[in-house]
């Protein structure tokens, strides 16, 4: 999907987004409480809209904006409202350890719980 066509996710129950919208080269330029702004942003939207599921690329973002520093990328057991939550990889070059295969493969079990 391009860009423009984001809000199409929606007709697939999903939504997906960075919590905090400001553009860095690396997510320790965040404050915590940018993080948390997030967050707080975030569920009020997911309110709103009621996606399914909602995607958060970042396990980082996830963590502190949702406070839950045992999160780890895959579904998470908190739900934001009546919506679950997912966690993806950030396909930052700053997360060597997760190659184009692998997040590929995360991004596709998303897809495949989204489906059920």
């Amino acid at each position: 999907m391009k860009p423009a066509e984001q809000r199409e996710l929606l007709s697939y129950g999903l939504g997906i987004t960075n919590v905090v919208a400001r553009a860095t080269a690396r997510a320790d330029e965040l404050s915590a409480e940018e993080y948390r702004e997030g967050g707080r942003l975030l569920a009020a939207k997911v309110g709103a809209l009621g996606p399914r599921w909602l995607a958060v690329v970042g396990v980082t973002a996830y963590r502190a904006a949702f406070d839950d520093r045992k999160a780890a990328v895959g579904p998470q057991e908190r739900l934001v409202g009546d919506t679950r939550v997912w966690v993806l990889p950030n396909p930052s070059g700053l997360n060597a350890h997760w190659t184009t295969a692998t997040m590929a493969q995360e991004f596709a079990r998303l897809r495949m719980a989204a489906e059920d």
